[in-house]
């Protein structure tokens, strides 16, 4: 049974996931299988399979049983990237749903799960925002390729030292374009400030051919292809 993928979260993670959702989707089961192996992985499924949450999920469980590094400026370790600043807005809004509903059954199961912090980085963002980020960063930065740019030749890169996993929504929309090779370079840029390499999960709704993808997101790494097969509809 897929739901079997689910042993490996922690029991409050399980509880929120499995009175929520029915079972996880195909494209969920091999995102968690890929995404546990330490590879980089790139998920391609159609829009409502759940894919965006299968990343979150894994992150958000590393996150709810680990304490945050002593040092302040190391705790942001997940990095959301979305290509559109309303989609941003769209992954911040739909983060409470999983954050909260995992805290209240860590609750109910009489756990303790630690507090994850959210933080946003956006050319909307005010600079009064940039500043308290640059001081306390939260848990989960989810930003855009330029902001990501920007903070990484700026002082508010000490604050991106901690990062050890990065979500790259929408891949295709930035893959074959400039923005796509402004990208590669950031992330290259990125790995240089980190103790290692963080792992990079690719999303992406339609892309062809995916092996070509996977390539400019891990660049020379290893990074695994789950492409469920998908029913036709019509």
């Amino acid at each position: 049974m897929m739901v079997d993928v689910l042993t490996d979260f922690a029991p409050a993670t399980r509880a929120w996931f499995t009175t929520t959702f029915r079972e996880p989707t195909p494209a969920q089961a091999g995102a968690w299988e890929a995404i546990g192996s330490g590879d980089h992985a790139l998920v391609v499924a159609p829009t409502g399979s759940g894919k965006t949450l299968a990343a979150f999920l894994s992150a958000i469980d590393r996150l709810s049983v680990t304490d945050p590094p002593e040092d302040p400026l190391r705790r942001c370790r997940v990095l959301y990237l979305s290509p559109l600043k309303a989609l941003a807005s769209d992954v911040e809004r739909n983060l409470r749903a999983p954050l909260v509903g995992i805290a209240n059954a860590a609750t109910r199961l009489g756990t303790e799960v630690a507090d994850i912090r959210v933080s946003t980085r956006t050319a909307d963002t005010t600079p009064a925002e940039r500043r308290q980020f640059a001081r306390a960063p939260g848990d989960i930065l989810i930003t855009t390729p330029e902001s990501l740019y920007l903070m990484l030749t700026s002082a508010a890169r000490e604050s991106l030292t901690g990062v050890e996993a990065i979500i790259v929504d929408e891949v295709h929309a930035v893959a074959a374009t400039k923005r796509g090779t402004h990208l590669a370079l950031t992330l290259e840029r990125l790995d240089e400030l980190l103790d290692k390499p963080a792992q990079r999960i690719g999303l992406s709704a339609t892309v062809r051919p995916p092996e070509v993808v996977a390539g400019f997101l891990s660049g020379a790494a290893p990074c695994q292809v789950v492409k469920p097969k998908a029913d036709k509809t019509f």
